[in-house]
């Protein structure tokens, strides 16, 4: 006589449902306490998980050099290593005309708004007098003062909080020799990609049977595809804004061309919000040296973003992410106040993803279950 399983009780499935509703229960009854656990314990992973991710960013470049420019060797191998290594050396040239070429413009102009600041302040003022607002203009006077008062400012900002600049500086100084770490262990990473594959996938049929191996295969990639469609295109579209913005504001003859559009590109990265903060920091930059060039500024880049928002990237993006505005802003919020800057950033790909969960999978099975088809 075959002996019963435990699995077979028919107290079984509900205590499973029991313990898995207490244990959620008590997870986000103490979130707080659950997350600060989970991000100490993932610190000591920091620079691993850092190299997870410069690998997966650059990954679809190094893919596409795979498929045209070393498309005609035959050794799956060599042509890896080939095309692991040009991305890589793409990334570093990347990098290097960064420091060596946009660095030391942005130095400059930061110096040059620096030395003219009083001129900006008493310009502005000027401005602020022919519209006949003097509790205004006494007010931004009183707010920005001179470069003397903001300089002893600074002095004795510093001056009060050494220990926490200190620490701040120590803080960052370990944040690039991590960054650093990750960089070298990216390389690996990338190399070993294949294997990393195949033993996912032999981890994948352990776990599940062949139907929901299957399932979960399809589901993995179409994770793949929006993440990657997400992280490339998004780099395109803000390298094409600031490019843009650069060339208008020479064309038009505005100060800070390089330094604007710079902030306008990094910004960009940031869904929703980004393009209004780099136009809010622009503005307030070219409003301080030529407010009629700070209202030109504002009618452009609200005609870039209708552009950029409507025409490029839906050709950039397709239909792989299209969710609605309203789970976006929802997404941001809440990945925002869970998970910071990162949160951010990540909430419109994790958005289209639990979408995806939602219209393919969860929808589906409940209309399955209530009609019994």
């Amino acid at each position: 006589m075959r002996k019963r399983s435990i699995k077979d009780a028919p107290w079984y499935p509900y205590t499973v449902a029991a313990c898995i509703a207490v244990t959620l229960f008590v997870a986000l009854s103490n979130l707080g306490s659950v997350l600060g656990a989970l991000k100490s314990f993932f610190g000591f992973f920091r620079p691993v998980l850092f190299g997870c991710i410069i690998a997966y960013v650059i990954n679809p470049l190094a893919k596409w050099f795979k498929r045209t420019v070393f498309k005609k060797i035959k050794s799956e191998q060599r042509k890896n290593l080939l095309a692991n290594t040009l991305a890589f050396i793409c990334v570093l040239l990347f990098i290097s005309f960064a420091v060596y070429v946009l660095a030391p413009q942005l130095v400059e102009s930061a110096q040059t708004f620096a030395s003219h600041f009083d001129e900006y302040v008493n310009s502005l003022s000027t401005m602020l007098d022919r519209l006949s607002l003097p509790g205004l203009k006494l007010d931004f006077k009183n707010f920005i003062g001179s470069s003397e008062n903001i300089m002893s400012y600074i002095v004795n900002f510093v001056s009060d909080n050494m220990t926490n600049i200190v620490d701040i500086s120590t803080n960052a100084g370990k944040n690039i020799v991590h960054w650093l770490i990750a960089f070298f262990l990216s390389i690996y990473m990338l190399a070993e990609k294949e294997k990393l594959k195949t033993g996912l996938h032999r981890l994948l049929r352990a776990v599940f049977r062949q139907d929901h191996y299957e399932e979960v295969k399809k589901f993995l990639r179409k994770c793949d595809d929006i993440f990657n469609r997400y992280i490339v295109f998004n780099i395109i579209d803000s390298f094409i804004v600031g490019i843009v913005t650069a060339v208008f504001m020479s064309i038009a003859g505005m100060e800070y061309a390089g330094l604007v559009a710079f902030v306008v590109g990094i910004t960009n990265f940031i869904p929703t919000v980004g393009p209004i903060i780099g136009t809010v920091i622009g503005a307030f930059v070219l409003l301080m040296v030529k407010p009629s060039h700070a209202l030109v500024f504002i009618i452009f880049f609200a005609v870039e973003q209708l552009l950029d928002g409507y025409v490029l990237k839906p050709r950039l993006f397709g239909s792989s992410l299209g969710v609605s505005g309203l789970w976006v802003l929802v997404g941001i919020v809440v990945g925002g106040n869970m998970f910071g800057v990162t949160g951010i950033l990540l909430a419109i790909p994790i958005v289209a993803i639990i979408d995806l969960i939602y219209s393919t999978y969860l929808l589906p099975w409940l209309e399955k279950r209530r009609t019994g088809y």
